[in-house]
């Protein structure tokens, strides 16, 4: 039996594409795994299925020894996921990663920190990544680029949140505090009326019964209404401006017959950051060359793009036809 090296190991565990067979098993051997390690997590909370508890700590058992096999190998070939760093820095980087923390969640929880056991439905999160659940490009890396390019839209909108709540919460427990000493003892108490209310959820549990008070909630639960809109809009422009620009760049290479477009990475743009595999392409495109410091790189998936980088995108056939 031929002893896999080093370099075959990481490109079996790494996501694979279809035409490589060992790796694509791999994807949907770990992706079963996963579904049995949270489906024996949800079963072993149903009284009725206690006499089948022994089996389900031994499925249980063998799924955590997979995922520990699985995180020393992705340990072990952290080096050539990033290949740019020492092997200590790289093996550091992996740890300090959300796939790295999230593999670390996944297994502590059998052995200690129990309360933590719900930290393996994250790995869930593993299951989108591998089948790369929206076509072209990753939904998770679409979500990720337009939260980080409207970042500041949406910390403003969170500031005024917070004094909104801030505000609310000591009118509310000035207006209330002697009519009801008992159900608002504290500026704490008004915080948490104050963010049932805002966020339109209303929990009943504390509500104001004098005049002043209500006309408080009537005011804060308009305001409430407008405050969550504003990031939800924010966010909703933002997701509106990236598909917008994908189909212009696909319309227009389509219209004038682009066999090669130019991608150049700066500071604040959508795709510094991110991973060649994470990127949005049109459709048609890969791509083909990465320029970096006046040199010539092989885009391949693991490779994080720079601000500086220059992404040279081609069409699918380019090559034969330049041929």
């Amino acid at each position: 039996m031929k002893k896999l090296n080093k370099q075959e190991i990481f490109n079996i565990i790494q996501i694979g594409n279809k035409d490589d067979i060992p790796s694509h098993a791999f994807d949907i051997f770990i992706t079963i795994t996963i579904c049995l390690n949270i489906l024996v997590m949800v079963l072993q909370t149903y009284e009725q299925f206690s006499a089948l508890f022994p089996f389900f700590d031994l499925v249980s058992l063998i799924t955590i020894i997979i995922f520990c096999v699985e995180y020393g190998l992705r340990i072990w070939t952290a080096d050539l996921l990033y290949p740019e760093l020492p092997h200590g820095k790289a093996i550091k980087k992996f740890l300090l990663s959300y796939d790295g923390i999230v593999d670390l969640f996944t297994i502590l929880p059998f052995f200690f920190l129990s309360g933590f056991v719900a930290f393996r439905i994250l790995r869930i999160v593993r299951i989108f990544h591998l089948f790369r659940i929206n076509g072209q490009y990753d939904s998770f890396a679409v979500i990720f680029s337009v939260l980080k390019e409207k970042r500041n839209q949406v910390l403003s909108s969170l500031v005024i949140v917070m004094i909104l709540m801030l505000a609310s919460s000591i009118g509310i427990y000035y207006a209330e505090h002697d009519a009801q000493p008992h159900a608002f003892k504290n500026a704490f108490s008004g915080i948490w009326w104050s963010v049932s209310t805002l966020l339109t959820v209303g929990y009943g549990d504390i509500y104001p019964i004098t005049t002043p008070g209500r006309i408080m909630a009537i005011c804060t639960g308009f305001l409430g209404v407008g405050v969550v809109a504003i990031p939800t809009g924010i966010i909703s422009a933002g997701f509106v401006e990236h598909y917008s620009r994908m189909k212009l760049m696909t319309n227009f290479a389509k219209d004038e017959h682009i066999d090669m477009l130019t991608v150049h990475i700066t500071e604040g743009h959508c795709w510094s950051g991110l991973k060649i595999s994470e990127i949005g392409t049109p459709d048609h495109f890969f791509p083909a060359i990465l320029m970096r410091d006046g040199e010539s790189l092989i885009p391949i998936d693991s490779l994080e793009l720079k601000n500086g980088d220059t992404v040279i995108l081609a069409a699918e056939g380019y090559f034969l036809h330049s041929y």
